[in-house]
């Protein structure tokens, strides 16, 4: 057993505690997971059923903490986890499961698969069978600060651009504030109008608020790749930075992973509580349409669908403001059969977005049909989601599908389609 190996098995049996083991001995091995996994339903591969994909970690709780396992282990009568079978299970743990819990929500007994699949990611990483693209985003995310490469001068240059749009100054690295606003690299590089929408809702809102030079990056690559010490590193340098200027609350953005990080991971990989709120912006924008504030001066006469993504909806916890604020902005909106928390994943969270591998990408694009039925059955061609990796995966789809349709970020439609000429929202000072 090589040393590298040996690290990653004594961290598998690390991560499994009371119930990892508990969800091992209640699987019933009834197969429902399959069907609720986008990349079984369009593949009919056996191998992609979820539970399926834990199988080096329940090989290595039965043979360290079962009486019969650790049996079998020293008569030689069962099979030791090898190099050889993580190299194999790689494309399984990383390719091919975004985490997005649709297979927890169906499973008669309760199993966190997707939490088991985070543990799992845990031993692989450390074994050296992380996928090289996602290693390379972590590598990028601790030496820059950002899984893209991004610059803390790249965001003075979007900043540059969206002030003289906007004729409003952004503020930066300001004290005492009530929000400290996170930023995704795919927000920065991809969707830069996203600042400029929170800032004309801000001020028309009355919120004070700041970016942080030292932590606007919200998206982290250590929970992707299963590391939770390099998690623990870039949650750190968000809370040092809201801590630092002594913020109220921090708002995280229209990313699943980022979301799932900061506020449900978070305090746990730091250690302690949090001195500050955690707000997802789809959370805050739904309270400023309760107390009257986010009003539009029209609304968007074109019919759309909504993509419930799976981080900040199923798994965060977001559930009743996406509904509400697309009604608010869309004068007709067409729900897709399986929506909300049972919506299907776009394919490319977890980590799956940033491989960039021929089979990656091939299995990506296949396990996306669910959705494009999901979309073609509301008979609309809108679609309008609040999560910039999904808008990328997806975008990437249709394009490879000729699909005429087109995507929109709810927080740039909102601030679109904003009434600025309204009072300036005192209520949501309080």
């Amino acid at each position: 057993m090589s040393a590298s190996l040996a690290r990653g098995i004594n961290v598998l049996k690390e991560v499994i505690d009371a119930p990892v083991a508990s969800f091992f001995n209640s699987c019933v091995h009834c197969g429902i997971c399959a069907e609720s996994c986008l990349f079984y339903r369009e593949t009919g591969d056996p191998k992609y059923t979820p539970i399926h994909k834990l199988e080096p970690l329940r090989r290595v709780y039965e043979q360290e903490y079962t009486l019969l396992g650790r049996i079998a282990k020293r008569l030689g009568l069962s099979q030791p986890v090898t190099e050889a079978e993580l190299e194999e299970w790689q494309p399984l743990v990383y390719d091919s499961c975004t985490m997005c819990g649709r297979c927890t929500m169906v499973c008669p007994v309760g199993n966190d698969i997707a939490m088991m699949i985070r543990k799992l990611r845990e031993g692989m990483s450390v074994a050296g069978y992380a996928p090289p693209d996602i290693r390379g985003a972590v590598k990028r995310t601790v030496e820059i600060g950002s899984p893209m490469g991004v610059k803390w001068s790249a965001v003075q240059a979007v900043i540059k651009h969206q002030e003289a749009d906007l004729e409003t100054k952004i503020p930066v690295d300001v004290e005492g504030v009530e929000y400290m606003v996170l930023l995704s690299s795919m927000e920065i590089m991809n969707y830069p109008e996203y600042l400029s929408a929170l800032a004309r809702i801000f001020r028309k809102a009355g919120i004070t608020w700041t970016l942080s030079s030292e932590a606007f990056e919200a998206t982290n690559a250590g929970i992707q790749i299963g590391t939770s010490d390099i998690a623990r590193v870039i949650v750190s340098r968000i809370v040092n930075a809201a801590e630092k200027l002594k913020v109220k609350k921090v708002l995280s953005p229209e990313c699943g992973h980022a979301y799932m990080a900061i506020r449900w991971e978070g305090p746990n990989l730091v250690g302690r509580p949090f001195n500050f709120e955690v707000v997802h912006v789809l959370e805050l924008l739904d309270q400023l349409r309760r107390k009257g504030v986010l009003k539009m001066k029209s609304k968007f006469d074109t019919p759309v669908t909504v993509h419930d993504p799976c981080q900040i909806v199923r798994r965060g916890g977001v559930l009743e403001a996406p509904e509400p604020l697309v009604n608010t902005v869309a004068s007709e909106v067409r729900l897709m059969t399986d929506h909300n928390k049972w919506n299907w994943c776009c394919g490319g969270g977890g980590g799956a977005s940033a491989i960039h591998t021929e089979e990656a990408e091939a299995l990506r694009t296949k396990a996306f049909m669910v959705k494009k039925r999901q979309i073609e059955e509301t008979g609309v061609n809108t679609v309008v989601t609040f999560c910039a990796n999904c808008r990328i995966v997806i975008e990437e789809a249709f394009d490879h599908y000729n699909m005429d349709t087109r995507l929109l970020g709810l927080t740039e439609l909102l601030a679109e389609h904003l009434d600025d000429e309204d009072a300036a929202g005192e209520e949501a000072k309080s």
